[in-house]
């Protein structure tokens, strides 16, 4: 049984910082940008929110390709 290679501590928190930190930027610029399309084209109050929703769910698919991608360029073992 091949023994596996040793978690660098080190590489865990500089992704964990960077996915907090890009995280934070994605999601809340996605949900200002729905809150502001909303307030432009003065939409309800409800199709406001899914457009802040809508948003808020491609911020978070966002983040997630992002931590794959840096995953893959930064493996955490080894």
């Amino acid at each position: 049984m091949p023994q596996s290679k040793p978690i660098r501590w080190e590489r865990v928190t500089t992704l964990t910082g960077a996915a907090i930190l890009v995280g934070t930027e994605l999601v809340g610029v996605s949900w200002a940008a729905g809150w502001a399309l909303g307030g432009m084209f003065d939409l309800s109050r409800w199709i406001s929110a899914g457009v802040e929703i809508a948003g808020v769910l491609i911020g978070v698919v966002l983040v997630y390709y992002f931590i794959r991608a840096a995953l893959r360029h930064e493996p955490m073992r080894g």
